[in-house]
């Protein structure tokens, strides 16, 4: 059963080198144990979506440029995440600020061909007041 998403959720990147923690906004006003819980629009790059250390993907400018300057090399460069597109699916029977909210089986795409999914969700039970 999927699991809910909030604030510290732990997400890996198929290119990246190192795991990161979502952050999220407290806007929705929703919390759970003190952490606000996310909905599919907390995927802002540097806001909701820190860097996953180095990147390893050939689509990426920078790692495509050191790889040249490598002669061919792959030359893993420093992560920067490009997602400009909302997390999919999320949780569309749960709405939170008139948006799904985010569940652990989503999954969010960075424009340098990563898949970023989640591997613990930052609450693993849901409270009903």
């Amino acid at each position: 059963m999927p699991n809910q998403v909030c604030m510290g959720a732990m997400m890996q990147c198929t290119m990246g080198m190192a795991p990161s923690s979502l952050v999220v906004l407290p806007v929705n006003r929703v919390l759970t144990n003190q952490m606000p819980d996310a909905n599919i629009m907390d995927h802002i790059p540097m806001v909701n979506i820190m860097p996953f250390g180095m990147c390893m993907s050939p689509a990426n400018p920078m790692v495509a440029a050191a790889t040249a300057a490598a002669l061919g090399v792959l030359t893993p460069m420093p992560c920067i995440p490009n997602t400009p597109a909302p997390w999919v699916p999320g949780a569309p029977t749960v709405l939170l600020g008139n948006m799904p909210t985010l569940d652990n089986v989503s999954q969010l795409m960075c424009i340098w061909a990563g898949v970023i999914t989640f591997t613990t969700p930052g609450e693993f039970t849901v409270e009903v007041p």
